[in-house]
């Protein structure tokens, strides 16, 4: 299969630049896989696709500010953006322009917080770096890092925690797991309160998710690994609604990935902290998940290949070429679409 197979035309006009208030009164495009039937709603009105009894897994990841500024000490500004913490003092980052940070290279970014350059990491030509800090590490990045947003929003962000979900609460993405955003704290009361059962899982989001797929033949892409967890209480009340043949709904596509990479070949999950690189993509069985909330993704992107994998190649391209025509809007501040 192609790359291009998976290709779509998108105005530029229709890439989101800001987030709609309040959060779920984005658009939402729902596709009936069973009914072939496509409904044009409001996110809010999600619950008249949800009933009792049903599992949402959501990915309670928080996005770290991991947009940071450093200088070399000939006091050449540097970009610096978090991507992955190995240990206590050694992550995976983007460094911009990259010339500036050779290995044993040094950058400052005040009097509490500097790096050393470890290594270049050929295969993605990222570095692997070392921080020196005064104080909590943490309450640093708080202070002097920024919202990370995708190169495609040009717009600054006037709230920073529109680029968080309600519910995010465990440090360590490089992006937002954005299908959450359209969830308010009253819509998932309401939910909960229809009997919906609301589950979480984590997986810190790496931009490796979002870089295009450069190979024309899909199975030359290499995913990047990221980070993920399935508690016991999680673990327990997925295989139990499986076990009751209830349906699992993942929010986002970290979320599907979370639930496949630790589902075995009958959809039950274990307890589980590791790495993952899964790569979904049609004609992928999927063994836990049965449904799927997400916005609208990017052409010739691992994530639309995904959504793919749900339905079919061609049905998600008719909808992403329908929700073009309707004026959705696209990518991370953008709509929803809900796979049924």
């Amino acid at each position: 299969m192609k790359t291009s197979d998976f290709d779509y035309y998108l105005p530029e006009e229709l890439i989101a630049q800001t987030p709609v208030y309040p959060r779920d009164s984005s658009r939402l495009l729902v596709y009936d896989r069973e009914k072939d039937q496509v409904y044009h709603k409001h996110f809010y009105d999600i619950k008249n696709f949800l009933k009792k009894g049903d599992v949402l897994v959501r990915n309670n990841t928080k996005v770290l500010p991991a947009r940071m500024f450093a200088y070399t000490p000939n006091g050449a500004k540097v970009e610096v953006l978090l991507l992955k913490r190995f240990n206590l003092n050694e992550w995976e980052v983007l460094v911009k322009p990259g010339k500036k940070a050779k290995p044993g290279a040094v950058l400052t970014f005040n009097e509490q917080l500097s790096l050393e350059v470890l290594e270049t990491i050929e295969e993605s030509g990222s570095r692997r770096v070392k921080f020196s800090y005064q104080g909590v590490f943490e309450d640093i990045i708080a202070r002097i890092g920024e919202m990370p947003l995708p190169p495609y929003i040009t717009q600054k962000l006037k709230d920073q925690e529109r680029y968080q979900t309600v519910y995010a609460k465990h440090d360590g993405s490089a992006a937002a797991p954005t299908a959450g955003l359209h969830f308010t704290d009253s819509l998932l009361e309401e939910l909960k309160a229809m009997g919906v059962e609301v589950v979480d899982v984590l997986l810190h989001v790496g931009l490796g998710t979002f870089r295009p797929v450069k190979s024309e033949d899909i199975l030359e892409h290499h995913m990047h690994s990221e980070y993920y967890e399935i508690n016991e209480e999680a673990a327990d009340k997925i295989n139990q609604a499986k076990r009751e043949g209830r349906r699992i709904i993942a929010v986002g596509t970290t979320s599907v990935r979370t639930l496949e990479s630790a589902s075995d070949e009958f959809g039950f999950v274990k307890p589980v902290k590791a790495n993952t690189e899964i790569f979904i993509y049609p004609p992928y069985k999927f063994k836990c998940v049965d449904s799927l909330i997400t916005n609208f993704h990017l052409p010739k992107s691992t994530l639309i290949m995904l959504v793919s994998a749900l339905s079919t190649r061609e049905k998600t391209l008719e909808l992403y070429n329908l929700a073009v025509k309707e004026n959705y809007r696209f990518f991370s501040f953008g709509d929803a679409c809900m796979i049924l």
